[in-house]
């Protein structure tokens, strides 16, 4: 739509004239937001631009709303009214929504992906789980989510490069291999202390057995910093192996898999030396601080150990100093809401580099409960530990569990109810949109029985009923909603729109009928549904989602 094109002209001309008496915006403008009003004679579209932006001309909403309206040009629109504290409301002519339609229509499966920007290439690193174990219902929520912004910000334009942070190094991979050792020797009968940090999971008991099988006692008569050794690449190559397994069943892949490895020693030195050469760090009992209190932290951090061992900290450093000098222009990281004071540390960091903090974003998720007949799921009833990603799909499915995680902000809790996600009916959001993309195809197949199809130039201004005008605004929407959602960062966003258009749907299906009209009216109702199937189909590819044909 034109509208905001419209309405942006008559704000940039009433900031150069002022308003009434000459009043300038002393402020940085608000964003231009246009909603579908609730009511119909409230017009086709508003904004609430003129109170949002109150502060900024220091005048009353209605005397910006006089002025915007006097300045709008009226080319697309019937008319423009001011309604209760300054909201506008745009009555469109009786074409324009049609010409926008017939648009849409021609743009066929590029409609909802935004024209390419050029600009510095988008980051995008999420899930980064520990490879010492599976992915867990909260790893999956970041998974889903993680994946979503990616291909939203794609859809919206911007150049993005996914990326995956494996901690491959450090005590955390020392433990796994110890844990494996300890597994190991008891399946020949020894008797071991088991590691005080290791883990329990039975997928550690399994891979001992794995080797077993393969190798059989080879390394019992080995010395035990040799085995361990062996351990350790053994374990890290199977349990990535499973990580990325479980991640492509969820549909999620990346550009690229960071190895922590590759940091050390040298590009981890290099961080500490500059760091250093900058007087930003400093040396304490023998280890090396960095002075993270003169950028907002509330006390300063170890980066080097007084037995010289980095901390996870230093490799976070070099790790984020090495994306910056790869040259993103934006940095965004989705990390658990467990490491919020983490993100001061590596932003001071950032910082004292002469980075600027500002291109990082951190994303902290929320926890994930589970509910079964609403009682909370605490364990796997298969392994008594944390409910895993595999079994989650395995019992909901990928689509079903996808829509779930993005269908709220990742900043507020999730109660995913597992029967809800397992029912189909139209209870189901998932399936509620599945079924309007399948019903759409359903609808195609009986027409092409039938004889009707869309033709060359379908007559859309026979679509008059008020479920036709409803669905056509909301496919207009798209292309916008998709733009403000990746602005917002905020891919439940699309989850939501996904479920309006879908109910705009099926509210059409119930009252206008496709076969057995007039061929003309026929014809344009096909064009519109398939548009509406389109954008559907769109929505959900964002989310990462299948739109089936039938169900």
């Amino acid at each position: 739509m034109e509208i905001k094109d419209i309405l942006s002209a008559a704000i940039e001309a009433a900031a150069k004239q002022g308003i009434d008496d000459g009043v300038f915006p002393e402020a940085e403008l608000p964003a231009v937001v246009l909603e579908v009003p609730p009511k119909k004679e409230m017009g086709d579209f508003a904004t609430n631009f003129a109170m949002q932006s109150a502060r900024a001309f220091h005048k009353n909403p209605r005397q910006i709303a006089e002025a915007l309206v006097e300045r709008l040009k009226l080319a697309e629109l019937e008319k423009a009214e001011i309604a209760g504290p300054g909201f506008i409301n745009f009555y469109l002519k009786s074409n324009v929504i049609y010409d926008g339609l017939a648009k849409a229509i021609e743009m066929g499966e590029d409609f909802g992906n935004l024209p390419k920007k050029d600009i510095a290439p988008t980051q995008v690193e999420y899930v980064s789980a520990n490879p010492t174990g599976p992915l867990h219902v909260g790893h999956g929520r970041g998974a889903a989510v993680g994946s979503a912004l990616v291909n939203l910000l794609r859809a919206a334009g911007y150049p993005v490069s996914s990326e995956y942070y494996i901690n491959d190094a450090g005590n955390q991979i020392d433990n796994l291999a110890a844990s494996v050792n300890a597994r190991y020797l008891e399946q020949f009968g020894k008797t071991v202390e088991f590691p005080e940090n290791g883990y329990h999971g039975a997928d550690i008991i399994d891979t001992a057995k794995r080797i077993i099988k393969k190798d059989g006692d080879k390394y019992l008569a080995m010395d035990e910093a040799e085995r361990l050794k062996v351990f350790k690449e053994v374990a890290l190559v199977e349990k990535l192996a499973a990580l990325k397994e479980d991640l492509e069943a969820f549909n999620v892949t990346f550009d690229l898999w960071y190895s922590e490895r590759t940091l050390h020693p040298d590009k981890v030195r290099e961080a500490v030396e500059e760091l250093k050469a900058n007087g930003t760090i400093y040396e304490k009992d023998g280890a090396l601080w960095l002075r993270s209190t003169d950028y907002g932290d509330d006390k300063d951090r170890v980066v080097i150990r007084d037995n010289g061992v980095p901390t996870y900290l230093a490799a976070d450093i070099a790790y984020h100093r090495d994306k910056y000098e790869r040259g993103f222009g934006r940095l965004i990281n989705i990390w658990g809401a467990d490491h919020h004071g983490y993100v001061c540390r590596v932003k001071a960091a950032m910082k004292a580099l002469g980075k600027d903090p500002e291109k990082l974003t951190v994303l902290l998720l929320q926890m994930v409960a589970l509910y079964r007949n609403g009682e909370l799921v605490k364990m796997s009833k298969r392994t008594g530990q944390s409910v895993t990603l595999a079994e989650l799909i395995e019992e909901v499915g990928a689509d079903a569990a996808r829509y779930f995680f993005c269908m709220r902000s990742l900043d507020s809790q999730l109660d995913f109810d597992l029967d809800l996600a397992k029912k189909q009916s139209n209870e189901n959001p998932v399936y509620y949109i599945q079924y309007a993309h399948a019903r759409i195809a359903s609808i195609f197949r009986q027409a092409e029985g039938a004889g009707l199809s869309v033709g060359e130039s379908p007559k859309l201004s026979l679509l008059t009923d008020d479920t036709e005008l409803a669905l056509i605004k909301k496919i207009e929407e798209y292309p916008e909603e998709v733009e403000k959602a990746a602005a917002d960062l905020a891919p439940q966003r699309i989850a939501r729109f996904a479920y309006d258009i879908s109910a705009l749907f099926h509210s059409f299906y119930a009252k206008c009928r496709i076969m057995g009209i007039e061929p003309e009216l026929a014809s344009a109702r096909l064009a519109l549904v398939g548009k509406a199937q389109q954008v559907i189909r769109h929505a959900l590819g964002i989310l990462g989602i299948s739109a089936p044909e039938k169900m």
